[in-house]
Protein backbone atom coordinates (compact mmCIF):
# COMPACT_ATOMS: atom_id res chain seq x y z
CA UNK A 1 0.00 0.00 0.00
CA UNK A 2 2.81 2.13 -0.88
CA UNK A 3 1.72 5.67 -2.29
CA UNK A 4 -1.06 6.05 0.08
CA UNK A 5 -1.83 9.45 1.02
CA UNK A 6 -0.32 10.43 -2.43
CA UNK A 7 -3.19 8.08 -4.04
CA UNK A 8 -6.04 9.63 -1.97
CA UNK A 9 -4.95 13.07 -2.77
CA UNK A 10 -4.94 12.05 -6.27
CA UNK A 11 -7.96 10.61 -5.76
CA UNK A 12 -9.58 13.82 -4.40
CA UNK A 13 -8.01 15.80 -6.73
CA UNK A 14 -9.28 13.66 -9.73
CA UNK A 15 -12.81 14.23 -8.13
CA UNK A 16 -12.23 18.09 -7.76
CA UNK A 17 -11.11 19.08 -11.55
CA UNK A 18 -14.14 16.89 -12.84
CA UNK A 19 -17.05 17.88 -10.30
CA UNK A 20 -19.04 19.16 -13.52
CA UNK A 21 -18.39 15.72 -15.30
CA UNK A 22 -19.83 12.33 -14.90
CA UNK A 23 -17.60 10.58 -11.95
CA UNK A 24 -16.83 7.07 -12.56
CA UNK A 25 -16.16 5.48 -9.20
CA UNK A 26 -12.90 3.13 -10.59
CA UNK A 27 -11.50 5.73 -12.53
CA UNK A 28 -11.41 7.56 -9.15
CA UNK A 29 -10.37 5.04 -7.45
CA UNK A 30 -7.77 4.06 -10.01
CA UNK A 31 -5.93 6.99 -8.58
CA UNK A 32 -5.38 5.64 -5.22
CA UNK A 33 -4.11 2.24 -6.55
CA UNK A 34 -7.21 0.24 -5.34
CA UNK A 35 -10.64 -1.15 -6.76
CA UNK A 36 -14.30 0.96 -6.48
CA UNK A 37 -15.46 -1.13 -4.09
CA UNK A 38 -12.34 -1.07 -1.63
CA UNK A 39 -12.04 3.15 -2.24
CA UNK A 40 -14.98 3.44 -1.28
CA UNK A 41 -15.26 1.12 1.93
CA UNK A 42 -11.46 3.37 3.16
CA UNK A 43 -13.07 6.62 1.63
CA UNK A 44 -16.64 6.19 4.13
CA UNK A 45 -14.35 5.04 7.30
CA UNK A 46 -11.47 8.02 7.21
CA UNK A 47 -13.94 10.47 5.94
CA UNK A 48 -17.20 9.19 8.06
CA UNK A 49 -18.93 10.12 5.02
CA UNK A 50 -19.19 8.31 1.42
CA UNK A 51 -17.36 9.28 -1.73
CA UNK A 52 -21.11 10.06 -3.14
CA UNK A 53 -22.17 12.44 -0.40
CA UNK A 54 -18.74 13.86 -0.77
CA UNK A 55 -19.65 14.67 -4.49
CA UNK A 56 -22.87 15.60 -3.96
CA UNK A 57 -21.95 18.08 -1.20
CA UNK A 58 -19.36 20.01 -3.44
CA UNK A 59 -21.24 20.28 -6.48
CA UNK A 60 -24.21 21.84 -4.04
CA UNK A 61 -21.61 24.34 -2.54
CA UNK A 62 -20.33 25.29 -6.25
CA UNK A 63 -24.28 25.63 -7.46
CA UNK A 64 -24.58 28.01 -4.84
CA UNK A 65 -21.48 30.06 -5.04
CA UNK A 66 -22.46 30.18 -9.21
CA UNK A 67 -25.68 31.00 -8.54
CA UNK A 68 -25.34 34.07 -6.34
CA UNK A 69 -22.41 35.19 -8.51
CA UNK A 70 -24.20 35.42 -11.99
CA UNK A 71 -27.66 35.32 -13.30
CA UNK A 72 -27.21 31.61 -14.16
CA UNK A 73 -30.69 29.77 -14.50
CA UNK A 74 -31.49 27.03 -12.53
CA UNK A 75 -32.01 24.74 -15.10
CA UNK A 76 -28.41 25.21 -16.34
CA UNK A 77 -27.14 24.40 -13.10
CA UNK A 78 -29.01 21.82 -12.90
CA UNK A 79 -27.40 20.13 -16.18
CA UNK A 80 -24.15 21.49 -15.56
CA UNK A 81 -23.81 20.07 -12.13
CA UNK A 82 -25.30 16.25 -13.01
CA UNK A 83 -28.79 16.64 -12.26
CA UNK A 84 -31.69 14.98 -14.77
CA UNK A 85 -33.84 18.19 -14.19
CA UNK A 86 -34.42 21.78 -12.02
CA UNK A 87 -36.85 19.95 -10.16
CA UNK A 88 -34.03 17.05 -8.58
CA UNK A 89 -31.93 19.99 -8.43
CA UNK A 90 -33.88 22.22 -6.21
CA UNK A 91 -35.13 19.39 -3.86
CA UNK A 92 -31.39 17.96 -3.35
CA UNK A 93 -29.79 21.79 -3.40
CA UNK A 94 -32.87 22.81 -0.55
CA UNK A 95 -31.79 19.68 1.64
CA UNK A 96 -27.89 20.66 1.40
CA UNK A 97 -28.70 24.56 2.17
CA UNK A 98 -31.95 24.81 4.25
CA UNK A 99 -33.53 27.16 0.92
CA UNK A 100 -34.33 27.01 -2.42
CA UNK A 101 -32.13 28.18 -5.57
CA UNK A 102 -34.41 31.32 -6.11
CA UNK A 103 -33.97 32.18 -1.57
CA UNK A 104 -30.13 31.99 -2.48
CA UNK A 105 -30.37 34.59 -4.80
CA UNK A 106 -31.32 37.26 -2.07
CA UNK A 107 -29.20 39.67 0.21
CA UNK A 108 -27.92 38.37 3.56
CA UNK A 109 -29.46 34.25 2.70
CA UNK A 110 -27.13 32.00 4.75
CA UNK A 111 -25.98 29.10 2.56
CA UNK A 112 -23.32 25.70 3.54
CA UNK A 113 -19.99 25.55 2.39
CA UNK A 114 -18.23 22.03 1.95
CA UNK A 115 -14.65 22.45 1.51
CA UNK A 116 -12.73 20.49 -0.49
CA UNK A 117 -10.79 17.41 1.09
CA UNK A 118 -7.58 17.75 2.10
CA UNK A 119 -5.03 15.01 3.57
CA UNK A 120 -2.95 15.59 6.88
CA UNK A 121 0.16 14.29 8.01
CA UNK A 122 -0.44 13.43 11.86
CA UNK A 123 1.85 11.92 14.68
CA UNK A 124 -0.29 10.15 17.05
CA UNK A 125 0.34 7.63 20.16
CA UNK A 126 1.43 4.77 18.52
CA UNK A 127 -2.00 1.82 19.11
CA UNK A 128 -2.03 -1.50 19.08
CA UNK A 129 -3.73 -3.98 16.64
CA UNK A 130 -3.76 -7.53 16.94
CA UNK A 131 -3.49 -9.79 13.16
CA UNK A 132 -2.56 -13.05 11.85
CA UNK A 133 -1.81 -14.04 8.75
CA UNK A 134 -3.65 -17.42 7.26
CA UNK A 135 -4.15 -19.57 4.33
CA UNK A 136 -7.33 -20.96 3.83
CA UNK A 137 -8.92 -23.23 0.62
CA UNK A 138 -11.84 -22.11 -0.78
CA UNK A 139 -14.81 -21.44 1.39
CA UNK A 140 -18.53 -22.33 0.65
CA UNK A 141 -21.38 -20.61 2.26
CA UNK A 142 -24.82 -21.21 2.64
CA UNK A 143 -27.05 -18.29 3.42
CA UNK A 144 -29.14 -14.99 2.49
CA UNK A 145 -28.29 -12.17 0.29
CA UNK A 146 -29.48 -8.53 -0.07
CA UNK A 147 -27.73 -5.89 -2.41
CA UNK A 148 -27.29 -2.86 -1.21
CA UNK A 149 -25.64 0.27 -2.49
CA UNK A 150 -22.72 2.09 -0.25
CA UNK A 151 -24.28 5.09 0.99
CA UNK A 152 -26.93 3.67 2.49
CA UNK A 153 -25.42 0.17 3.74
CA UNK A 154 -23.93 1.31 7.35
CA UNK A 155 -27.74 1.90 8.07
CA UNK A 156 -29.19 -0.80 6.35
CA UNK A 157 -27.01 -4.19 6.87
CA UNK A 158 -27.61 -3.83 11.08
CA UNK A 159 -31.58 -3.38 9.86
CA UNK A 160 -31.07 -6.89 7.78
CA UNK A 161 -29.19 -8.55 10.17
CA UNK A 162 -32.52 -7.71 12.56
CA UNK A 163 -34.59 -8.71 10.38
CA UNK A 164 -33.23 -12.10 9.80
CA UNK A 165 -32.33 -13.32 13.06
CA UNK A 166 -36.25 -12.92 13.87
CA UNK A 167 -36.86 -15.00 10.84
CA UNK A 168 -37.69 -18.74 10.68
CA UNK A 169 -34.22 -18.57 8.32
CA UNK A 170 -32.28 -18.34 10.98
CA UNK A 171 -32.97 -21.79 12.04
CA UNK A 172 -31.36 -22.92 8.59
CA UNK A 173 -28.16 -20.43 8.48
CA UNK A 174 -27.24 -18.97 12.25
CA UNK A 175 -25.18 -16.38 10.62
CA UNK A 176 -22.08 -16.85 12.25
CA UNK A 177 -20.82 -15.10 8.86
CA UNK A 178 -21.27 -11.50 7.38
CA UNK A 179 -19.70 -11.65 3.82
CA UNK A 180 -19.50 -8.23 1.33
CA UNK A 181 -19.31 -9.39 -2.06
CA UNK A 182 -18.27 -6.62 -4.86
CA UNK A 183 -21.14 -6.58 -7.76
CA UNK A 184 -20.54 -3.07 -8.88
CA UNK A 185 -18.74 0.12 -8.05
CA UNK A 186 -22.30 1.25 -7.12
CA UNK A 187 -23.71 -1.65 -4.86
CA UNK A 188 -22.68 -4.80 -3.24
CA UNK A 189 -23.88 -7.94 -2.04
CA UNK A 190 -24.28 -8.65 1.68
CA UNK A 191 -24.71 -12.36 2.83
CA UNK A 192 -25.76 -13.75 6.30
CA UNK A 193 -24.00 -17.37 5.86
CA UNK A 194 -22.47 -19.91 7.36
CA UNK A 195 -20.03 -22.63 6.54
CA UNK A 196 -21.72 -25.84 4.64
CA UNK A 197 -20.09 -28.86 2.18
CA UNK A 198 -19.91 -28.46 -1.54
CA UNK A 199 -22.92 -30.78 -1.78
CA UNK A 200 -25.03 -29.62 0.71
CA UNK A 201 -29.09 -29.10 0.11
CA UNK A 202 -29.64 -25.29 -0.60
CA UNK A 203 -33.27 -24.74 0.75
CA UNK A 204 -35.79 -22.21 -0.63
CA UNK A 205 -34.79 -19.08 0.22
CA UNK A 206 -31.13 -20.10 0.35
CA UNK A 207 -28.31 -19.00 -2.14
CA UNK A 208 -24.84 -20.96 -1.95
CA UNK A 209 -21.41 -18.53 -2.53
CA UNK A 210 -18.04 -19.74 -2.89
CA UNK A 211 -14.83 -17.60 -2.09
CA UNK A 212 -11.09 -18.46 -3.47
CA UNK A 213 -8.93 -20.29 -1.75
CA UNK A 214 -6.17 -18.08 -0.60
CA UNK A 215 -4.35 -15.24 2.40
CA UNK A 216 -6.27 -13.97 4.89
CA UNK A 217 -5.31 -11.35 7.54
CA UNK A 218 -7.43 -11.91 10.44
CA UNK A 219 -8.46 -9.10 12.89
CA UNK A 220 -9.66 -10.43 15.94
CA UNK A 221 -11.91 -7.88 17.83
CA UNK A 222 -12.74 -7.78 21.38
CA UNK A 223 -15.24 -6.28 22.91
CA UNK A 224 -19.52 -5.37 22.89
CA UNK A 225 -20.31 -5.08 19.33
CA UNK A 226 -20.65 -2.64 17.05
CA UNK A 227 -18.50 -0.98 18.98
CA UNK A 228 -15.47 -3.15 18.86
CA UNK A 229 -15.67 -4.45 15.21
CA UNK A 230 -16.12 -0.90 13.89
CA UNK A 231 -12.66 0.50 15.75
CA UNK A 232 -10.98 -2.60 14.56
CA UNK A 233 -12.12 -1.55 11.44
CA UNK A 234 -11.09 2.33 11.46
CA UNK A 235 -7.62 1.15 12.29
CA UNK A 236 -7.39 -1.47 9.48
CA UNK A 237 -8.27 0.78 6.97
CA UNK A 238 -6.46 4.05 8.58
CA UNK A 239 -3.42 2.67 10.22
CA UNK A 240 -2.44 -1.05 8.89
CA UNK A 241 -3.06 -0.86 5.52
CA UNK A 242 -1.67 2.51 4.97
CA UNK A 243 1.50 1.05 6.40
CA UNK A 244 1.68 -2.53 5.30
CA UNK A 245 4.48 -2.37 2.66
CA UNK A 246 4.35 -6.84 2.79
CA UNK A 247 0.67 -7.20 2.19
CA UNK A 248 -1.75 -5.61 -0.54
CA UNK A 249 -5.50 -6.05 -0.64
CA UNK A 250 -6.80 -8.71 -3.18
CA UNK A 251 -10.28 -9.86 -4.17
CA UNK A 252 -13.01 -7.39 -4.06
CA UNK A 253 -14.91 -8.88 -0.78
CA UNK A 254 -14.60 -9.04 3.04
CA UNK A 255 -15.80 -10.91 5.98
CA UNK A 256 -16.83 -11.22 9.73
CA UNK A 257 -16.90 -13.89 11.50
CA UNK A 258 -18.78 -14.46 14.50
CA UNK A 259 -18.52 -16.55 17.39
CA UNK A 260 -20.07 -18.19 20.20
CA UNK A 261 -18.59 -15.14 22.64
CA UNK A 262 -20.70 -12.60 21.84
CA UNK A 263 -17.53 -9.97 22.65
CA UNK A 264 -15.25 -11.69 20.20
CA UNK A 265 -15.34 -11.37 16.08
CA UNK A 266 -12.79 -11.18 13.48
CA UNK A 267 -12.57 -9.65 10.44
CA UNK A 268 -10.90 -10.84 7.26
CA UNK A 269 -9.04 -9.47 4.36
CA UNK A 270 -8.52 -10.89 1.46
CA UNK A 271 -4.62 -10.06 0.87
CA UNK A 272 -1.64 -10.65 -1.42
CA UNK A 273 2.56 -10.54 -0.58
CA UNK A 274 3.87 -7.85 -2.00
CA UNK A 275 6.74 -8.84 -4.47
CA UNK A 276 9.88 -6.93 -5.19
CA UNK A 277 11.69 -7.50 -8.19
Amino acid sequence: MNGWNDGISRAIAYIEENLTEELDMDEIAARAYVSGFYFQKIFHVLCGFTVGEYIRSRRLTLAAQELCASDVKVIDLAIKYGYDSPDSFTRAFTRFHGVTPSAARKEGCTLNFAAPLKIKLTLEGSTMLEYRIVKKDAIIFLGVSRRFSEENSYKEIPEFWDEYLKSEQAKTVRGMYGICLDGSTKSFDYLIADECAPDAEVPEGFEQRCLPGGTWAVFPCRGKLPDALQTVNTKIWSEWLPSCKNYRLAGNYNLERYTEDPEYTEIWLPVEPVTTE
